[in-house]
C-alpha cells in the first residue's frame, strides 16, 4: 500500500495532535508502549527518530543497568524519549534519580499508584511526570498529586490490563480531564481509531503491539512471526483463580506458557492458603514468573513456553516494517479519513 509521506498529512491532524506533541517535544503525539525486553534502545530510538516518542521499559532493571540503557539510547537519538518505571520496584527512588542524572525529560510511572515522594522527586528534578489512570476518580487524584499527563489504557491492551475497555474509559475520562494532556492506549492498530480518539479530546495515543514487528525491534524472529500470525481472538486475558488472592490479568497469545502460568498461580495460591507464603511475596513470585516467561519468548524465541504478551490489535500486525513506515501508515490513514469526511465521501 502506498503511504502518504508524513509532511502531506491533512493540516487538521497537526492541529488535533498539537497539544500532545508539544508536551512530548515531538513531531507526532504518539508514544511507544513500554514493553519489557522489547522497548529497549533500538526500538525506542527508532520511534523517536521517526517523530514519535519512544519509551524505555525499565521493568526489573536495576539502577546501573537502566543508566546503561539510557546512555545507549542517547547515543542513537538526540530526540526526546521517556523511561517507564514500575511503581512496585524496590529501587524506585534510585531509578528516578538515574533518569534525572541522565536528563531524561519524561518519566512514566506504571503498575500502580506512584508514591508521592517519587512524583515530587521527578518534578523537582525537572522531569515531566506521566501516570496511568484506570478510572476517573483516580485520574483526578493523580492530577492533584502532580501528574503532568495521563495515559488511559483499556483492557484491549497487551500485558497487564485493567477490567475496562478503552471505548468506555475514553467516554468516562476524556470529557472531564482538561487540565493535563490525556493519551489513550489499548487496541489501537489503525489511523482511523487515532483520529476518533483525538476528536473525542485525547491529546495523543500510546501504541505497543503494532511496533513489535518494527524492523528495528530486537525481538526474536519467532516472537514476531507469532504476532504476524495472531488474530484478535487469540490474545486473551489470564484468569484469577481465587478472589482472596488478587492477580492482575495479563493479555497474551495463548500457548503452553499460558497453561503453565495457571498451574503456577494454583501452586502459589495453595502455598498462600497454607500460610507458607505471604500475599505480597506470592504476588511478587507471579510477577517474576511473567518476567522470565516474557524473556524466554522475546529474547530466546521460545514461543511455546514463553509469554506472548500482545494486545487485541495483534490481528492488524501483518508484516515486519520499519518503525517510521508504521507511523507514517497510521497517520496517513487518519489523515485520509479526515480528508474524505471533509469531501463528503
Amino acid at each position: 500500500m502506498d503511504v502518504l509521506a508524513p509532511m502531506t498529512l491533512d493540516p487538521a491532524m497537526d492541529t488535533l495532535m498539537q497539544r500532545g506533541a508539544a508536551f512530548l517535544g515531538t513531531r507526532y503525539a504518539v508514544l511507544g508502549g513500554a514493553m519489557s525486553w522489547v522497548s529497549e534502545r533500538n526500538l525506542v530510538a527508532a520511534l523517536s527518530n521517526a517523530g514519535a516518542f519512544g519509551v524505555i521499559a525499565c521493568g526489573a532493571m536495576m539502577p546501573d543497568r537502566l543508566a546503561e540503557e539510557i546512555a545507549a539510547t542517547q547515543a542513537l537519538t538526540d530526540k526526546p524519549f521517556g523511561v517507564n518505571l514500575i511503581t512496585m520496584h524496590p529501587n524506585l527512588m534510585e531509578l528516578v534519580q538515574v533518569c534525572l542524572n541522565a536528563r531524561v525529560g519524561h518519566i512514566v510511572f506504571a503498575g500502580g499508584i506512584p508514591p508521592g515522594p517519587a512524583i515530587k522527586a521527578a518534578k523537582d528534578g525537572g522531569a515531566k511526570v506521566i501516570c496511568f489512570a484506570p478510572a476517573l476518580a483516580l485520574a483526578k487524584k493523580l492530577v492533584r498529586s502532580g501528574a503532568d499527563a495521563l495515559v488511559i489504557e483499556g483492557s484491549e491492551a497487551g500485558g497487564h490490563i485493567g477490567p475496562v475497555s478503552l471505548t468506555v474509559l475514553a467516554q468516562e475520562i476524556l470529557p472531564h480531564i482538561r487540565d493535563v494532556p490525556v493519551y489513550v492506549a489499548g487496541g489501537i492498530g489503525r489511523g482511523e481509531a487515532i483520529l476518533s480518539y483525538l476528536e473525542m479530546g485525547a491529546a495523543g495515543v500510546q501504541i505497543g503491539t503494532r511496533f513489535v514487528c518494527a524492523t528495528e525491534c530486537v525481538a526474536h524472529p519467532n516472537f514476531k512471526r507469532a504476532f504476524i500470525r495472531g488474530a484478535a481472538r487469540d490474545a486473551l486475558p489470564t484468569v484469577q483463580l481465587d478472589e482472596s488472592f488478587p492477580v492482575i490479568p495479563v493479555r497474551a497469545l495463548q500457548n503452553e506458557g499460558t497453561k503453565r502460568f495457571l498451574e503456577h498461580q494454583a501452586e502459589v495460591l495453595r502455598r498462600f492458603k497454607a500460610g507458607e507464603v505471604a500475599k505480597d511475596a506470592g504476588q511478587l513470585e507471579i510477577e517474576h514468573f511473567w518476567a522470565g516467561a516474557l524473556r524466554r519468548a522475546v529474547v530466546d524465541g521460545d514461543v511455546e513456553n514463553g509469554s506472548l504478551m500482545a494486545g487485541q490489535s495483534v490481528g492488524m500486525v501483518t508484516k515486519e516494517q520499519p518503525a517510521a513506515e508504521i507511523i507514517a501508515e497510521l497517520l496517513a490513514q487518519a489523515s485520509a479519513a479526515l480528508t474524505a469526511r471533509r469531501a463528503g465521501a
